[in-house]
């Protein structure tokens, strides 16, 4: 029975995951979760409670991945420099993966107060992983230039998703040469 419960719950985040990446916010609701699944409706609630519930759980699972994988990216990096372009180009390489467009076709204000708490820990434990290679680059405040290295990524994201006139290479180009070299390009 746990099993089979389990087997379901994934199901559901599933098809949450594709409903969010394909249609946004409006396409995630329980009667498509439900069609998607093959589940009743009032099943659907048996497991989660709202929207913001799924999203939630979306985050719990996605999340930790998603920041393994920058970890792994930055651990494989031999130099502060190299660490700090590849936290940045393999978070932009993710706007592209199904878990960060689900996460991010939802806004943050149709979660309740717990919801956002979680999402903004797990971005704070993102920010953490480039701390260190900040403060080896002699940063005298390598947690703040980290959250605003971060604001960086998010605001080439949002370049990304919007699907502008530039190639998402070139607009993870363009964040590392920021991220490296400043306004100044020096």
């Amino acid at each position: 029975m746990a099993e089979h419960r389990a087997m379901q719950r994934s199901a559901l985040l599933d098809a949450a995951r594709t409903l969010l990446s394909e249609g946004g916010t409006d396409a995630l609701t329980f009667p498509a979760l439900a069609e998607r699944t093959g589940l009743a409706r009032s099943s659907v609630y048996e497991y989660f409670r709202s929207r913001g519930a799924v999203v939630e759980e979306l985050c719990a699972v996605d999340f930790p991945v998603w920041a393994a994988e920058v970890e792994l990216a930055m651990t494989e990096a031999p130099t502060a420099a190299e660490k700090i372009e590849a936290y940045v180009r393999r978070q932009l390489d993710l706007v592209r993966d199904r878990r960060h467009r689900a996460v991010a076709a939802i806004s943050a204000s149709e979660l309740d107060r717990g919801a956002r708490e979680k999402i903004r820990a797990a971005h704070g434990g993102l920010v953490g992983l480039v701390v260190d290679a900040l403060s080896d680059l002699g940063h005298e405040e390598p947690r703040l230039a980290a959250m605003l290295l971060q604001g960086v990524v998010d605001a080439a994201v949002r370049r990304i998703e919007l699907g502008v006139a530039e190639e998402p290479e070139k607009i993870a180009d363009a964040a590392v040469a920021l991220a490296l070299r400043g306004v100044t390009g020096y």
